[in-house]
């Protein structure tokens, strides 16, 4: 016995934003989506991020042990 209309109906032009602002479209079960982070705004992806561990892993560990 196979179930009929299970299936979510499905958007080929489904439209996503960003701060408002039409980014790409995509296909999806939703019809308009909205994101706060893409590949367009994300620091990893935008070059802006930063390195935030100065010291090494293996640096901080002789420190805290006081290895020599």
């Amino acid at each position: 016995m196979a179930k009929t209309n299970i299936h979510p109906k499905w958007y080929n032009e489904s439209k996503v934003y960003c701060d408002g602002k039409h980014i790409m479209t995509v296909g999806s079960t939703k019809e308009k989506m909205n994101v706060d982070i893409w590949s367009g705004n994300h620091p990893f992806f935008t070059g802006s991020q930063r390195i935030i561990d100065i010291e090494g892993r293996v640096e901080k560990f002789i420190k805290k042990y006081k290895i020599k």
